[in-house]
């Protein structure tokens, strides 16, 4: 009796255990469906054009599936009508340029493959007791052949239509043997496809048309913008002496991370297959709206998006710098603090002028638009010229500093002098007088607020981190020295990095007046003082 009551207790409690258990599993479910849900919605509202791509999909689909229910002219047009289904379906593409490659090759294998076929068909029947013998091989030659071909470099962007030819041919070899009728399925197959192939590009031009070659102008315009807005941001960052609390490891490995400095040059530095992709379906697309050029130089913003994605490098370098454990001291930072915020601003404004005119697709006015930057980096060279003792430790500088032998015994020192042509000299007035004492470490006022979050920087601290102690717990001066030198020359090379950008302006601003002229930019109208209209009196 006991026996069966704890054995029905367990069962109720297993059956209790096993409830909960689906009850949280669908709790679960619903919550994972509730977050894609969203998730979905949240793509719909940032970019409405892929919820009119997927009307436009449906659309399409729904045209072509009426041939379904067409038996009028002929019988069994209904039973080959999956063809045109699947041209749509394989064919469509969210842009115009992308849907002409598709159809192009499409249509190409598709038209090679049934004359092939036609070919081998009206051979096999030839053959009589061989017939088989005839497909199989065939098969296997255009299988061959088209499999190696479409590994060759240049042929990649056909790849699809390979892949058409080689199902289509077989198909057809293999419908055509089952039915007797080569010609037939041949011909049935060929004109659906093309059915299929002109409703894909009606509804896909006439109804809220999606443009390539669009985005890729867009993309162009936001990579500029992006760098701008990284570069001001991490020279304002550099000024104010800040550094990560934490450095984030997707920012070490090279991942997406929140960061605005991180995100802003990292778009530009990835966005290569992006826009190699847009190029390619861009250069099949007719001309339309701004772009009425034939042929119309979509290379040139590839090429021109390449030039600042050389200038993105030394924005990736300056960036590094804020991440670096070698830190420059802030009164050092101070001393050039406003020449590289200068040079900095004056960067980004270039870069933000560049990308309104690519934008609004106008040529450059005929001022010189790098003079201000040119002139803001010789002026932080000249101040790295006059300054250079604080880059580097001049109290080890052979031509500062005697060996302590040679000054305890003069003869040697003149000695010395006359055999090895030894060049030997004091300290200049200019060091001996300054005041190198520590002055205030907040450098703020030179450089404004960032954009940056609020709780993801601290204060910085120089290096040296850990010192190295002598045998009595006493700081090694030579180590100390070291690592003063390398702390001090983390701010020249921030400073070398950041003319090194400003000599790669020149290029983009190159690259750009290339595309103005092949793309026949429009020219800049220029604001006329207003002229004052002459009155005519009556008498």
């Amino acid at each position: 009796m006991e026996n069966s009551l704890l054995g029905s207790f367990k069962a109720d409690e297993y059956e209790k255990a096993e409830s909960r258990c689906t009850f949280f599993n669908l709790m679960k479910y619903w919550k994972d469906s509730l977050d894609f849900a969203s998730k979905a919605w949240e793509m719909g509202r940032s970019d409405p054009r892929k919820v009119i791509f997927a009307i436009k999909m449906g659309l399409a689909l729904s045209i072509v599936s009426l041939l379904i229910f067409w038996k009028k002219s002929y019988h069994d047009i209904g039973q080959y009508s999956i063809w045109a289904i699947l041209t749509v379906i394989v064919m469509f593409e969210f842009s115009i340029g992308g849907t002409f490659i598709k159809g192009f090759n499409r249509g190409l294998g598709t038209l090679f493959a049934g004359i092939l076929a036609f070919c081998f068909a009206e051979l096999s029947l030839l053959a009589a007791n061989l017939e088989e013998v005839v497909i199989v091989m065939s098969i296997f030659i255009v299988g061959f052949f088209a499999s190696y071909l479409k590994l060759y470099p240049t042929m990649k962007p056909y790849e699809y239509g390979f892949r058409v030819f080689v199902l289509t041919y077989c198909i057809l070899m293999v419908a055509g043997n089952r039915t007797r009728e080569y010609n037939e399925a041949v011909a049935t197959r060929l004109v659906l496809i093309a059915v299929g192939a002109a409703v894909c590009l009606v509804v896909n031009i006439c109804i809220y048309p999606i443009w390539s070659g669009e985005d890729l102008h867009n993309l162009v315009v936001k990579n500029f913008k992006g760098v701008a807005a990284s570069l001001e941001g991490c020279v304002n960052g550099y000024l104010k002496c800040t550094e990560y609390e934490r450095i984030p490891s997707k920012i070490l490995t090279y991942q997406a991370a929140d960061d605005p400095l991180y995100k802003g040059y990292r778009s530009v530095v990835e966005s290569t297959s992006q826009e190699e992709t847009l190029l390619g379906f861009a250069i099949w697309e007719p001309p339309h709206g701004r772009y009425r050029m034939l042929k119309y130089p979509w290379i040139n913003f590839v090429k021109l998006s390449g030039a600042l994605r050389h200038c993105a490098f030394m924005v990736m370098a300056l960036h590094g710098c804020i991440l670096s454990e070698i830190q420059a001291p802030a009164e050092k930072r101070q001393v050039f603090c406003s020449e590289l915020q200068r040079v900095g601003a004056e960067g980004a404004k270039v870069l933000r002028e560049l990308g309104k005119k690519v934008e609004k697709m106008e040529k450059l006015g005929p001022g010189d638009i790098l003079k201000d930057v040119h002139e803001a980096a010789e002026h932080l060279q000249k101040k790295i010229d006059q300054k250079s003792y604080l880059l580097v430790n001049s109290e080890r500088w052979e031509i500062g500093r005697r060996p302590k032998e040679l000054e305890d015994d003069p003869q040697r020192l003149l000695d010395a002098k006359e055999h090895d042509n030894m060049q030997l000299g004091f300290k200049s007035l200019s060091e001996t007088v300054l005041d190198l004492r520590p002055v205030t470490k907040a450098c703020t006022p030179c450089a404004p607020q960032s954009a940056s979050s609020d709780n993801m920087f601290r204060d910085q601290a120089s290096w040296p981190l850990p010192l190295s102690f002598g045998g009595h717990g006493v700081i090694n001066e030579d180590d100390c020295r070291t690592y003063e030198s390398a702390s001090a020359l983390s701010l020249a090379t921030f400073a070398s990095l950041l003319i090194e950008l400003v000599a790669r302006l020149q290029n983009v601003v190159d690259t750009f007046q290339e595309l103005g002229e092949k793309a026949d930019f429009k020219v800049p109208v220029l604001n006329a003082p207003p002229t004052k209209k002459s009155v005519i009196w009556p008498w």
